[in-house]
């Protein structure tokens, strides 16, 4: 491995001087910096990653706790594509990933914010997991930098889809094309979730509708076969509903199977709507009306408020950021009236 003592011999030069070169400093003549860098490229150097850490206190590795109750991991399209664009901006900034969890080492299970001090990471987002467990608790209150995605804790940065304005921009949607009697299967019992739903009440409210018990329903996220069941329970009723929003886009494929299987077609018999905007919602036919979540600004501004928490910490602003997402057409919601 080439070291800067050799780039130093190479270069007649004293290691400092080398040193220096290689980090930017001003105080080397541009020339020289520029033929001590020539030459490192050349030989092949690359700064050992201990001792940067030894040097800035850093190791420059960030990590990523993620989890969901179906155990999808990264085949969850939505956070998937959030922590793609997380990785990018992460890389971009000379930063590596390394995913989080609560490992067995020396006989013995580390806690999440155990596991972290042990791989040295100089902070972590998390992102779809059970916010209220003990094990993440700790890691929230340690003095860990830390990020959460589509949770709110008080002294922590969030990155937040606007779950508030996008139903919103649904219902006022499905309103417009004359639905006055709205169902909702709804996912698992959380922040987002309750966003949601409250959004719902509120946008129908204005638009002067209420909404029937028997016209909620408990599903999961990306969980089509509930879904699909729920939606079988909706079609049984008298006073059926004409459009029902589902959890995600993932689980409104199981709505629409249920009205394949009842020999009903979309949108004609019933409107479906989705939520998340992922490219396989536009693969349905018809095209699945939903609310697209900008993943990729999501996932930037998760690691770029992370690595300023980490570089400049006096002066980074601890705020929930809300990131507004796009309401899609589709064809999946008939006008009526």
């Amino acid at each position: 491995m080439v070291s800067m003592k050799d780039i130093a011999a190479r270069c007649k030069v004293s290691v400092a001087t080398v040193s220096k070169a290689l980090n930017g400093y001003s105080d080397i003549g541009k020339k020289k910096r520029e033929e001590i860098q020539a030459v490192a490229k050349e030989m092949g150097y690359f700064p050992n990653s201990s001792a940067r850490a030894l040097k800035t206190n850093r190791t420059y590795d960030l990590g990523i706790l993620f989890s969901d109750n179906l155990h999808s991991g990264l085949t969850h399209d939505y956070f998937a594509a959030i922590l793609d664009s997380f990785k990018v901006t992460a890389e971009s900034r000379g930063y590596d990933i390394t995913f989080t969890s609560m490992n067995m080492v020396a006989n013995r299970r580390m806690s999440y914010y155990e596991h972290c001090r042990y791989r040295g990471l100089d902070g972590v987002v998390i992102a779809n997991i059970d916010f209220t467990t003990p094990e993440v608790l700790e890691l929230v209150r340690s003095s860990l930098p830390v990020v959460t995605i589509d949770f709110t804790f008080d002294g922590r940065i969030a990155i937040v889809s606007d779950n508030v304005k996008g139903m919103k921009d649904l219902v006022d949607y499905v309103c417009s094309m004359g639905h006055r009697r709205i169902a909702y299967i709804h996912g698992d019992d959380n922040s987002v979730t309750r966003d949601r739903i409250s959004s719902f009440h509120r946008a129908l409210y204005n638009h002067g509708i209420s909404v029937p018990d028997s016209y909620l329903k408990k599903s999961r996220y990306r969980d089509g076969e509930t879904t699909m069941l729920c939606m079988q329970e909706l079609l049984e009723l008298k006073d059926r509903p004409t459009c029902v929003f589902t959890p995600d886009d993932f689980s409104a494929v199981g709505a629409y199977h249920a009205v394949q299987e009842a020999g009903l077609k979309v949108p004609d018999d019933i409107s479906i709507v989705g939520y998340d905007g992922i490219p396989m919602s536009q693969a349905l036919f018809p095209k699945l009306t939903t609310l697209w979540q900008d993943t990729k600004q999501i996932g930037q501004r998760a690691a770029e408020e992370l690595i300023a928490l980490i570089e400049t910490p006096k002066t980074t602003l601890i705020e929930k950021e809300l990131i507004v997402g796009k309401l899609m057409e589709g064809g999946s919601v008939l006008k009526i009236g």
